[in-house]
């Protein structure tokens, strides 16, 4: 699939991926919230994780989980917001998210617990995400990545970077003392510290628009393969389940703490396609900001909060392996295609419906800085 010159990406219902986002859809289109869903939405839900054999790359169930934690966010606009607590969809969702998470736990190994206290906690996070040597995918984009592929990198982070912060702050009032300040003042800053044009989503939403791209939320859903919607959703998971409240904690600690030298390469790797600040400004804000934010995170989110709970240290660890896990196979996934010059977005979806315009990415050398 090419990303083909057009006036621009209509936004609309999400295409289905197989049966069970199939009736997901078709009740959210056509239903009233307040009339019965059909009982075969959850009979398919569980007929379908009893057959995958990947969850984490299963197209169906991935899209399914997405759009019933949709309902709660309220980050697709055409989902009504009375579905929310409709018991259905909670039935369903309760049903994925233990597929996801059994499976997550099956194969995710856990490093060897730390002591309760916060200086243990933090160096067993620093060592579990330390760098790696070999191939990654910011390795690739700041040497090799051709402007299609670049582009297709911001559709596939769009998912996440145009909420970013949001899956995490479900965390905030489960936590108290020492950790809920720490997260507050992550997320503080995620949000603009603010300034709303400084928040981290709109300053992504800004490199959309600066390659090209439509920066409204959920236009290239449907070009968007499971692997990238379940780096999506495992946070939502955790964020959204007060039980998993030490699993989102470990998570954002891993995310905070792999996150500054991948966007100092990802931002090099803009410059070398001629791009400015208009455009490497999110990835370059990313390499300062998230170096304190993993003091932050290692220290006083998770340190702390395994020292007050120590109960929590073993989701805090499989949090933050769970993270480095999926979005390790998102990542690989992406630059796997590169590297064999195919696209990375889904095969078969609507081109036609979703092509994407290259007007702005023809005249980037007037803000090349």
């Amino acid at each position: 699939m090419t990303i083909a010159d057009t006036a621009g990406a209509p936004r609309g219902r999400a295409a289905e991926r197989g049966p069970v986002s199939r009736l997901l859809l078709s009740t959210l289109d056509h239903a009233d919230p307040a009339a019965p869903v059909p009982t075969a939405l959850l009979r398919a839900t569980h007929q379908a994780i009893a057959a995958t054999d990947d969850i984490a790359t299963d197209e169906d169930l991935q899209l399914s989980l997405f759009l019933l934690y949709a309902c709660a966010y309220g980050s697709l606009d055409w989902i009504d917001p009375e579905w929310e607590w409709h018991p259905a969809l909670l039935q369903t969702r309760a049903a994925l998210e233990s597929g996801f998470e059994d499976a997550l736990r099956r194969d995710t190994p856990i490093p060897a617990l730390p002591r309760a206290d916060a200086a243990d906690i933090a160096a067993a996070l620093f060592e579990l995400t330390a760098p790696t040597p070999g191939p990654s995918l910011a390795r690739y984009v700041a040497k090799h990545a051709s402007l299609e592929q670049a582009r297709e990198f911001v559709i596939q982070r769009s998912i996440y970077t145009l909420r970013e912060a949001d899956p995490h702050s479900w965390a905030i009032p489960r936590l108290t003392g020492r950790a809920k300040v720490a997260l507050v003042e992550i997320q503080s800053d995620e949000y603009g510290a603010g300034d709303p044009h400084r928040m981290h989503a709109e300053i992504f939403a800004r490199t959309m628009r600066g390659v090209g791209l439509d920066s409204s939320y959920g236009a290239y859903l449907d070009l968007v393969p499971a692997i990238v919607l379940a780096s999506q959703n495992v946070m939502s998971m955790f964020g959204i389940n007060l039980r998993l409240l030490g699993a989102v904690v470990g998570h954002l600690a891993a995310f905070e703490m792999t996150s500054s030298l991948p966007n100092r390469m990802y931002g090099d790797g803009f410059r070398r396609l001629g791009f400015g600040a208009e455009v490497t400004a999110y990835f370059d804000e990313h390499v300062e900001a998230d170096a304190v934010h993993e003091q932050i995170a290692a220290h006083d989110l998770a340190g702390s909060l395994g020292e007050d709970r120590p109960d929590l240290i073993p989701d805090i660890l499989f949090g933050a392996a769970a993270c480095l896990a999926v979005d390790g196979r998102a990542a690989d996934a992406v630059r796997s295609a590169f590297e064999a010059g195919r696209s990375s977005l889904r095969p078969g979806a609507d081109a036609d419906r979703l092509r994407m315009p290259l007007r702005t990415v023809a005249s980037r050398s007037s803000v090349h800085g």
